[in-house]
């Protein structure tokens, strides 16, 4: 069974701390992180009175140098290049610790009044920057928040706080209420309910489950203002645009989640694999979509292309189509028979459970180099993830992977399909370097530039799971074109001050300009 066995993964890992942050750890000759700030340019102060504020409405507060440092550490490419070279990304801020939501709702109000920056933070496990304090201000902590509030056992639906971390989430979820959401993220060991529905996440099982969107029936949020608002209990509603997905996905833009109502599953107890090899990826993407267009969804339908196929499965000679479900054995069955009958008219047969083994064994990974390459200290990599219809997808492979290899010091671009719809896919390319040292920021920089132009050329969606944040950020407003202003006004109308998130997905910021921009 899919669940049971990926449950264990966060609890067999060394150098992971459950339920708390596990920033990128870097080597002892690393210099320290007392250099000058690589992503902070216009920082705002907080005054000494409003510090004391702070203080008296918060858990904790923290001004330390080396803890600002630490707690704003994430996962993305482009703070840890600064980093290794001994610059901090964003070490002048606040940390402030929030133990429930009346203390989130306090803070912010003491901010808003103040006109001081607030960036949430929990798992800090994004890939874009979206959790960076690029300017200053007071970070909001919300890791304590960090309970299962109820369960409905006859809606399937589970009441959480926005800091549960999705190890302990999920281990509580199966082992007291027999449930699953059925989301296990990459991250999933490092990163918060909460922050799965800030960046609108997905779960490698999506094509069974759905994405983060597609789970969440309720959201309780604080505003701008430090109001407090809940928003939707129910499956579906014809009252009005759905206000919940207004919040899912903006990223602390425009409110701090604090609570979220979830629907769950039962645990399977059934599962089945199969997986295919194809001669070309366009051959991989129409089995997919035919796959999806009779009516089948299976939980993992994940095409690698020739180079991923080598890193991963050691299948360097072809496409690797890998497809996997759980739950009754009645829809399993028909799921894999569906499967099979349409990969059989142009695939080759592979060893299923040797295949999915082998997932199961290193499905968190990413950006492996293959053909026995052993990074340099100029080696960087990074993964895009990107959504678009099935009749574009082929060209955009193309496309997308000959403009990050056209940028001198690109090693290879490759992508796998990694998510599936009736209508179209996510496709997950990874980009891989080796510059000189000092030249990684700027190669980074143009290889992912090279891969936008490539994406809004052909209208595809920028992002399907990891969100936009900082790196994003410059591209939103070319990519969603007319739409880009009704997205500013709204987040002029909820935070007219602009202190939620400034600087992130490409919205104005009466801060100042953010270090991409």
């Amino acid at each position: 069974m899919i669940s049971r066995q990926t449950i264990t993964f966060p609890f067999n890992h060394g150098n992971y701390i459950s339920g708390a942050p596990n920033p990128p750890r870097y080597a002892a000759s690393t210099p320290p992180g007392t250099g000058t700030a690589s992503l902070q340019r216009s920082v705002v102060a907080v005054p000494a009175a409003v510090l004391e504020h702070l203080r008296s409405v918060a858990a904790v507060v923290h001004t330390d140098h080396d803890e600002v440092v630490l707690r704003t550490r994430d996962w993305w490419a482009g703070s840890m290049i600064g980093e290794t070279d001994g610059r901090p990304a964003t070490p002048d801020a606040v940390i402030v610790e929030a133990a429930d939501a009346d203390q989130v709702a306090a803070i912010v109000k003491i901010c808003y009044d103040n006109a001081i920056p607030v960036t949430v933070s929990a798992g800090r496990s994004n890939v874009t920057g979206a959790a960076l304090p690029i300017f200053g201000g007071v970070v909001l902590d919300v890791c304590r928040l960090d309970k299962i509030i109820g369960f409905d056992e006859q809606s399937m639906t589970v009441n959480v706080q926005a800091g549960m971390f999705g190890d302990l989430f999920e281990k509580e979820l199966q082992e007291t209420y027999g449930a699953t959401t059925g989301h296990w993220p990459s991250a999933f060991a490092i990163s918060t309910v909460g922050g799965w529905a800030a960046c609108r996440g997905a779960g490698q099982l999506s094509t069974r489950y759905g994405k983060i969107e597609d789970m969440v029936v309720g959201l309780d949020v604080v505003l701008p203002d430090g109001t407090m608002a809940s928003y939707g209990e129910y499956p579906r509603a014809a009252v009005g645009p759905d206000l919940r997905q207004l919040f899912i996905g903006s990223e602390g833009t425009l409110g701090i989640i604090t609570g979220l109502r979830i629907r769950t599953h039962k645990l399977p107890d059934y599962a089945k694999a199969s997986a295919y090899g194809f001669e070309t990826f366009d051959e991989g993407l129409d089995a997919c979509r035919a796959i999806m267009q009779r009516g089948a969804t299976p939980a993992v339908l994940r095409l690698y292309d020739k180079h991923e196929s080598g890193a991963h499965f050691g299948h360097p000679e072809t496409n690797l189509l890998l497809i996997a479900d759980e739950g009754d054995p009645i829809l399993v069955d028909a799921m894999l028979t569906v499967s099979d009958e349409e990969c059989a008219a142009t695939g080759v047969k592979l060893d299923g459970q040797k295949v999915f083994e082998m997932w199961l064994d290193d499905r968190m990974v990413t950006g492996k180099s293959g053909q026995g390459y052993k990074p340099g200290p100029g080696f960087v990599a990074d993964t895009c993830e990107i959504a678009a219809p099935w009749s574009k997808l082929s060209k955009i492979y193309d496309d997308v992977v000959a403009a990050i290899e056209s940028v001198p010091g690109t090693l290879k671009a490759s992508a796998h399909q990694s998510h599936a719809y009736t209508d179209g896919a996510c496709v997950y390319f990874t980009l891989r370097g080796d510059v000189a040292r000092e030249d990684r920021f700027s190669w980074y920089r143009a290889a992912w530039h090279a891969a936008n132009g490539a994406l809004i050329k052909n209208g595809a969606a920028l992002s399907h799971h990891h969100g936009c944040g900082l790196l994003r950020g410059p591209y939103l407003q070319e990519s969603l074109g007319a739409g880009f202003g009704s997205f500013v006004a709204v987040k002029n109308a909820i935070d007219p001050k602009g202190i939620m998130n400034p600087g992130k997905l490409g919205l104005p910021s009466p801060f100042g300009a953010g270090p991409l921009d």
